[in-house]
């Protein structure tokens, strides 16, 4: 698959970014995988060309930030930490407890913050209302105005 993959993105424009998403499912609330990220990370960081990969850490199923310590310095790693399964939106506090979590292992300025993966995968979408949605995006937002600035 690493082949596959860097042989489709390769003669990419050098100024365009490619990121990767890493989903464990999201149908009407629900997910398929479960699993920490390290049998794959030093692959996955180290051997695909991409720049950036979204990760979900929005559940204890996805595992610790250890894995992180693979990413190298010119890679991005945006933390899936907002769950877009549920309406109950993530405090500030929790949010910026996790991101210090990550920052042992790979330094902030590489990180970002987003929803774990997109509200609505398939046309059912997710348990959660759209003002839920929209609660989240704001709290993001505040977050990484406090983190990173504006």
């Amino acid at each position: 698959m690493r082949k596959w993959i860097n042989t489709a993105i390769s003669g990419h424009a050098a100024d365009m970014r490619i990121t990767m998403h890493l989903c464990r499912g999201n149908f009407r609330s629900s997910w398929i995988a479960q699993g920490g990220y390290e049998p794959v990370a030093e692959l996955l960081f180290n051997g695909i060309g991409v720049d950036g990969y979204f990760m979900e850490f929005d559940t204890e199923r996805a595992g610790g930030f250890d894995p992180l310590r693979f990413v190298p310095r010119n890679k991005t790693v945006v933390l899936g930490i907002v769950t877009s399964k549920t309406g109950e939106v993530e405090t500030a506090d929790y949010l910026k407890s996790r991101i210090d979590e990550a920052s042992k292992f790979i330094a902030v300025d590489q990180l970002c913050l987003s929803p774990q993966c997109g509200f609505a995968s398939t046309e059912e979408g997710n348990a959660r209302t759209e003002e839920q949605q929209w609660a989240k995006l704001s709290r993001i937002v505040e977050v990484a105005t406090e983190v990173w600035g504006a």
